[in-house]
């Protein structure tokens, strides 16, 4: 499922309000386990990249999550963001 939402992220419909309700949900199922298992840096990943493409909720929950991981989880987490930022 988040393969097929990230491909779509890809070709360019959706604007970047579209693209941060997308990259929220992706944080959203990695937090929650919705169809796959819970995976915190995942969802930190998730939630850094959509804040940064504009989503305030994004960026909230970001910061909730952030207070339950430990430092090396968020570094391990905020390179994997940078990793794809810089891919995409």
């Amino acid at each position: 499922m988040a393969r097929f939402e990230i491909l779509g992220l890809d070709h360019g419909a959706s604007g970047s309000v579209a693209q941060a309700d997308i990259l929220l949900e992706l944080g959203m199922m990695y937090a929650t386990g919705r169809d796959c298992a819970v995976d915190l840096v995942s969802a930190h990943k998730w939630f850094n990249i959509a804040a940064i493409k504009g989503s305030s909720r994004a960026a909230e929950l970001r910061a909730e999550l952030s207070a339950t991981m430990n430092k090396g989880d968020i570094a391990r987490a905020l390179k994997e963001a940078r990793d794809w930022m810089t891919v995409h």
